[in-house]
């Protein structure tokens, strides 16, 4: 009998799509000091990013046949590592796409339109300041015919090029490996329709941008810091929903404080689970707690797509 340990949680239709097959689901979440004696009970775990499986915990486990993660990137998981010691590692890359896209969109419009202050303001002094706040926040300005720079242009980042192209926008893409720049746009009645994204240097789309959205692995250098921040054209935004470090967050700091940007989105965090306050205090940062997959529609697909792959492995 395969014992399955769903430690980070999985979508209803996932378990039973394991449970149909005959597999043992456990949800209850063992916290990361426990696993290495709790974890050879089981064949197989499944996490998302708040569990680590690093050579330790591996070795600790020698029953441990799959490490499945329900997302995107494995930076929790030593990936080769595991492999080499015989253990399969899946993943589930394209099914929280979308929503992340439509995440990135989210602190997009919340930035050029100021919600991230107003609704901060409006409930302390919307009755008594409101013709001033209207005041303060009427320059807002449209995405339409405005270029989103995008670096990484893997699923992710071609979820955004497709929103930013049925919104007007002008797309330039970044990667660090040859990509195809032809994508199918879907209308509403169905139909699809071929779009070309332009592609660029690193330095092209910092320079050119009005908008930068980070789809990059995690990275032991950030990928935008001080010099980045200096080039950018004034009133610039960035958007980061891919992994903490990729923004040196002292710097955004400085370039948000000296008017060279115009505001940031952020969904993630160098230190998770307890951001730096001067980050989650700031008027021009829009805020969510990593939450670019947490969606109903993406993790149900996350689940089914990773039940699937379990039951292919043990059925092999």
């Amino acid at each position: 009998m395969i014992k399955i340990l769903a430690n980070d949680g999985i979508d209803p239709a996932g378990k039973s799509l394991l449970e149909a097959v005959g597999f043992v689901v456990e949800t209850e979440h063992v916290p990361q000091e426990l696993l290495a004696e709790q974890l050879n009970n089981f064949d197989a775990v499944t996490v998302r990013s708040a569990t680590k499986i690093r050579r330790s915990l591996i070795d600790a486990c020698p029953n441990l046949k799959l490490i499945g993660r329900g997302g995107v990137g494995m930076d929790n998981i030593d990936v080769e590592y595991a492999r080499n010691k015989g253990v399969a590692v899946v993943n589930t890359p394209a099914s929280s796409s979308l929503s992340v896209a439509e995440l990135v969109f989210a602190h997009l419009f919340t930035g050029i339109r100021f919600l991230q202050d107003s609704n901060r303001k409006m409930p302390a002094e919307g009755n008594t300041k409101f013709n001033e706040l209207k005041k303060a926040y009427a320059k807002g300005i449209e995405l339409r015919g405005k270029t989103i720079g995008i670096l990484g242009f893997g699923r992710i980042g071609r979820e955004v090029a497709k929103v930013a192209i049925g919104l007007g926008m002008k797309v330039l893409a970044y990667d660090l490996f040859p990509f195809e720049t032809e994508l199918a746009l879907e209308l509403g009645d169905g139909q699809l329709v071929k779009v070309s994204v332009k592609t660029a240097s690193k330095d092209e789309v910092v320079a050119q941008s009005d908008f930068i959205s980070i789809h990059t692995p995690f990275s032991e250098k950030p990928i935008l810091g001080a010099e980045e921040f200096a080039a950018m054209k004034k009133g610039a935004a960035v958007v980061n929903a891919s992994r903490g470090g990729t923004i040196d967050e002292s710097a955004l700091l400085e370039a948000l404080n000296n008017g060279k940007l115009a505001f940031a989105g952020l969904d993630v965090f160098d230190n998770e689970p307890a951001p730096r306050q001067d980050l989650l205090n700031h008027p021009k940062i829009s805020l969510t707690p990593h939450i670019g997959a947490s969606t109903n529609e993406a993790q149900e697909r996350i689940g089914v797509e990773l039940a699937n792959l379990i039951i292919q492995h043990f059925k092999q």
